[in-house]
């Protein structure tokens, strides 16, 4: 009798944080954000923030800094590459960490993350394989603690199910605290996959005059990024958007442009949003790019909003037309983008520079 009025306990508690939070969420609309009129002014004050400029050397291989001087000369991104010495066969390991919504949404703040491991290493044409999960400042005495562990756990395997992954021995490792002050829960995951060397798709820029594409479904939506908790300072906001039918439909049409050589480069759609995905493309080889944005979106959510499953593909002009129907018949949405330019960086034909001036205030 005591075991299930505890039970009962737990779940009346989990519920109450539930609707706590999703009241708070609630409260959150895009609509409180008027639609900015100067977009110079938001690039240069995310440059500053430290999630955008800094590097990070033990996560995210793609999400590069800003400055031309830490990227070096090297035009690939080589950062969770590694040689494994059997016929030129490369290993990629990615390591990323969420706490956004995980006390009431784990479920989803764990599929989430894992999809996003999974498209970053789509995007240099790697077969993600095996991943494994650490949960860090649960305190299982409490019920909150329990609800955050069951969802991660539904979460990683739900998604490795979708993708195809192995899930390393024991599903997710806990690192437990019970009174973990001001820190939030937070999931890490870290993700195994294998390339062929000659297959390797770089996310850097790589030509004048490509094309450049957005694979995946633009929408309205700045929920957790950087633009509305750096630059509006509001961090009670909903997951981004976020489907993962949707999330493995546009990697299956990456996997096979990469497959058939048609991607010049791939960039997977992370902190940011759009441009700063473009822009550290852009960087490498010193390029720029001229885009026209999506005349139904918000321009601050096109530009900076982090919704999930969307991918940045360049092509060159004469293979455009084969990328088109291949996206056609997988009834992928995508969109034109622009093209790559020499240098200058430009936006519904207002320009805004060039690269290498785009180092300001880091």
């Amino acid at each position: 009798m005591s075991f299930l009025i505890t039970f009962a306990y737990c779940n009346l508690q989990n519920h109450s944080i539930m609707s706590e939070v999703y009241q708070k969420e609630s409260l959150f609309s895009i609509n409180q954000i008027p639609e900015p009129e100067n977009i110079e002014d938001i690039i240069y004050s995310l440059m500053v923030n430290p999630n955008l400029s800094s590097i990070n050397y033990f996560n995210d291989f793609g999400e590069l800094n800003i400055s031309p001087d830490s990227i070096g000369d090297s035009e690939s991104d080589d950062t969770g590459l590694f040689d494994t010495g059997l016929n030129g066969s490369k290993m990629i390991m990615s390591t990323h960490a969420f706490h956004h919504h995980l006390q009431n949404d784990p479920q989803k703040a764990t599929e989430i993350l894992i999809s996003r491991a999974a498209r970053k290493m789509i995007c240099f044409g790697a077969k993600p394989t095996i991943v494994s999960a650490f949960l860090y400042h649960i305190d299982f005495g409490d019920p909150n603690g329990q609800f955050i562990a069951s969802g991660a756990k539904k979460g990683l395997e739900n998604a490795a199910t979708k993708f195809g992954l192995k899930i390393a021995d024991r599903k997710i490792r806990f690192d437990h605290f019970s009174l973990h002050g001001p820190v939030p829960p937070t999931i890490i995951i870290s993700m195994v996959g294998f390339i062929e060397k000659e297959n390797v798709t770089t996310h850097s820029l790589k030509n004048k005059g490509n094309n450049i594409f957005l694979i995946g479904r633009n929408s309205d939506d700045i929920g957790t990024s950087e633009y509305l908790e750096f630059y509006h300072e509001i961090s009670d906001s909903p997951l981004p958007q976020f489907n993962i039918e949707d999330e493995i439909l546009v990697q299956k049409a990456v996997a096979k442009l990469n497959e058939l050589k048609l991607a010049e480069s791939a960039s997977p759609v992370g902190k940011g949003g759009l441009f700063f995905t473009l822009l550290r493309a852009a960087i490498p080889n010193e390029l720029g790019f001229d885009i026209t944005t999506a005349a139904e979106t918000r321009i601050d959510s096109f530009l900076f909003g982090e919704a999930m499953g969307r991918i940045i593909v360049e092509v060159r002009p004469e293979n455009e037309d084969e990328l088109v129907d291949i996206l056609s018949d997988m009834k992928v949405p995508f969109f034109t983008l622009g093209h790559v330019t020499k240098g200058e960086i430009r936006i519904d034909d207002e320009s805004y520079g060039y690269v290498d001036k785009m180092t300001a205030g880091v």
